[in-house]
């Protein structure tokens, strides 16, 4: 008997333990299991992402809204597809930026809404964009003299 209730506690125990892990997994890995379906996907074209990656968060005004949920090649330019949440508004004027947090950061996009009376639908392109600056490329012109 004594047995039996210590193989129980143990089981509800690793149960419990196996849920929290499948949480955190879910919840750092930025998965959507129940309700990412509604998600408006958007698309922007850089003329480099350099450290940029799938995953990365999407920003209006430092609130993340979404992230990034692809990055492809268009002819000689970068495709950025951004998964934003709904209700979330972009206009035709809009700006995308490619922002380092910090000075050796992560990437991640930044947007700027515009304020045109235009608002861009579900699958539609944000026309102005803006790379990021590459640190690395930056240092080694500074280095080599080719700073102007």
């Amino acid at each position: 008997m004594h047995d039996t209730k210590l193989e129980l506690i143990v089981g509800v125990f690793v149960l419990v333990g196996i849920a929290a892990l499948t949480y955190m997994a879910v919840k750092l890995g930025k998965l959507e299991v129940i309700g990412g379906g509604n998600q408006i996907e958007l698309q922007a074209e850089f003329d480099s992402v350099a450290g940029l990656k799938a995953g990365a968060g999407v920003e209006i005004a430092g609130v993340q809204v979404g992230q990034v949920k692809r990055i492809g090649l268009r002819d000689d330019r970068a495709l950025v597809v951004l998964s934003l949440r709904p209700g979330v508004k972009i206009y035709g004027d809009a700006i995308a930026s490619i922002r380092t947090r910090g000075l050796i950061g992560d990437k991640y996009v930044s947007i700027s809404p515009g304020g045109s009376q235009k608002e861009l639908p579900p699958g539609s392109k944000i026309r102005d964009t803006e790379s990021g600056v590459d640190l690395e490329s930056l240092i080694g012109e500074f280095i080599h003299g080719n700073v102007k």
